[in-house]
């Protein structure tokens, strides 16, 4: 692996009700998530193009996928942090952090989702 390749390349955010956690995603996000099975389990995709070298995830719901506050933190692209922060709060999601300035880094904030994982989002606004 070289500075130049992905380190992450897919993400999937647990979730116990696929259905909740679609429409969460889709009102935060402004976004379609496409539904399918993987494995035998609900897998919501978010709009991707395959090939294009961008990452992109998937809500998976599981016996081995389980939501929680204290995993793994993964950010989302947020051009709007303060605008989706609202959608958020709408959704029935509660803001952890508030759009918090990172030095040179441009901008970060935690929510809680639907499911109860702790989402980060950042911006360079």
């Amino acid at each position: 692996m070289t500075s130049k390749d992905n380190l992450i390349n897919w993400l999937e955010i647990p979730v116990t009700d696929i259905s909740r956690a679609m429409k969460f995603y889709e009102s935060v996000l402004d976004t379609k998530l496409e539904l399918m099975e993987m494995m035998g389990a609900p897998y919501a995709v978010f709009p991707y193009e395959p090939g294009s070298g961008k990452i992109s995830g998937a809500l998976a719901q599981g016996d081995m996928y389980k939501p929680s506050a204290d995993g793994v933190r993964i950010y989302l692209n947020c051009p709007d942090i303060e605008a989706t922060l609202i959608k958020v709060g709408e959704a029935g999601g509660k803001v952890i952090l508030p759009k918090t300035k990172i030095e040179d880094q441009g901008y970060m904030a935690f929510f809680s989702d639907s499911e109860g994982n702790t989402i980060g989002m950042h911006s360079n606004k």
